[in-house]
């Protein structure tokens, strides 16, 4: 709950001042300015607290957006609150800046006073609040034509008074109903000299793409081991342990946590339905084994060697191997056995490409270079190897959507598709 919201410049002066509840006293401006602007950057907190009342912003661009409240308030709400507001200015204006903050003043304070009420996030969906609350001077335009507007205001009001804002009633019709999921998880991986996994990382996202007419209501399974254990049924295999959910307004939380299974009625178009994240050490896609042999003090020899883990018929759309060489090496020369070499001078970076991996291959390449005679041993930068990549048709959590069923009053016939992508994350192999 926020008593004040406002948007400032960066010298702290107030583009936007929404007050909600009329118990904040203090000049606000005057505190962030003190607290913030002129502060020294190392001792700048995001959230602070000054006479019982508590500040919490968030730096956009050249904005500062900040929340104030006397009680004792739900920091993290009031952040992704303010987060929203950014995404929903930016379906109106493409750009959330000073300047457009100033031309846009009056459809921003009408976007506040929708957005929340009493200081309570209240109606947050860009696309329902579009249909009400429009630019350049729309609004007037509706409210002159009585005949217009007793057909258009009305329809917007009972969007967001209904129970899916997100979603109104007789306002979506397709010849061809479909839904289109794209799972895609960022793995993030550091591998020690002993070819040892340090530290594993995945982060999931289930991305939906919906076009169906009416309401719908959807219903998806997925190979969650909970849901296994809490309708008794024995677990197979391919079961996983998925945490940290975090899932789009729309989903029937109390369905999921006592059957853990994710129904909903979907916005229309794209959105992220829900997100996840798995923290056990899995075995990578692609590893990558490095030896550095030194020749005196004046040459250096960069041994590679690249396994694609994944099963043969899957295919990375693009591997690179990023291998790190020192600013004033001298005449870098290499070898490949698949893909090609070059040289990016600005990250000091032998970059090998290759495209259309297969799985379970091997592929080697050799890299040298000269360095001055006065360097040591200990003066080579051991920074590690990077690697990016991009795997269409897998995962490596084993995360499988294992049903999606749609229903709709109207019953027509509907598909459902389902997409699997792996992306690279944080993903670096330290070399001896």
């Amino acid at each position: 709950m926020a008593s004040v919201i406002c948007i400032l410049d960066s010298k702290g002066a107030p583009l936007i001042y929404r007050t909600y509840r009329g118990d904040i006293l203090q000049d606000v401006p005057s505190v962030f300015r003190r607290r913030v602007i002129d502060e020294d950057e190392s001792r700048i907190k995001p959230v602070f607290i000054e006479d019982g009342t508590t500040y919490t912003f968030v730096q956009h661009n050249n904005v500062y957006f900040l929340a104030v409240s006397n009680v004792n308030s739900f920091t993290l709400q009031q952040v992704a609150f303010m987060r929203r507001c950014i995404t929903v200015f930016e379906s109106y204006f493409k750009r959330v800046k000073e300047e457009t903050i100033r031309d846009n003043f009056v459809i921003i304070y009408e976007l506040l006073d929708e957005m929340a009420d009493f200081g309570f996030p209240q109606y947050t969906e860009g696309k329902i609040l579009k249909d009400y609350i429009f630019q350049k001077g729309l609004i007037a335009s509706l409210l002159m034509d009585d005949t217009l507007a007793s057909k258009t205001l009305p329809a917007a009001v009972t969007g967001v008074s209904g129970v899916t804002p997100w979603r109104m009633p007789g306002k979506y019709l397709y010849s061809n109903n479909e839904v289109l999921f794209d799972v895609v998880e960022r793995i993030s991986l550091l591998v020690g000299q002993n070819g040892e996994t340090l530290s594993s990382d995945i982060r999931g996202s289930v991305l939906a793409n919906v076009h169906l007419s009416g309401m719908p209501l959807l219903h998806m399974g997925l190979n969650d081991k909970l849901f296994f254990d809490l309708n008794g049924r024995r677990c197979s295999r391919n079961t996983i342990d998925l945490e940290d959910f975090k899932f789009h307004s729309c989903v029937k939380l109390n369905l999921f946590e006592s059957e853990r299974i994710i129904s909903f009625i979907p916005p229309d178009g794209k959105f992220e339905l829900f997100s996840y994240r798995l923290c056990k050490k899995l075995l990578s896609p692609v590893m990558v084994t490095c030896q550095v042999t030194r020749f005196g003090t004046s040459r250096v020899q960069i041994s590679a060697v690249v396994r694609t883990m994944y099963p043969p018929k899957v295919a990375a759309n693009m591997l690179e191997i990023l291998i790190p060489i020192p600013a004033d090496a001298d005449s870098p020369f290499s070898s490949c056995s698949h893909g090609l070499f070059h040289y990016d001078a600005g990250s000091n970076f032998l970059v090998w490409n290759l495209h259309s991996v297969s799985g379970k291959r091997e592929f080697n390449c050799t890299v040298q270079f000269h360095l001055p005679s006065v360097r040591s041993d200990e003066a080579l930068a051991k920074a590690p190897i990077q690697v990016r990549f991009e795997i269409p048709y897998f995962v490596p959590s084993g995360f499988q959507i294992r049903y999606v069923k749609v229903t709709e009053k109207s019953n027509y016939e509907s598909l459902a598709w389902v997409r699997y992508l792996t992306r690279s994350g944080d993903y670096q192999i330290r070399t001896d």
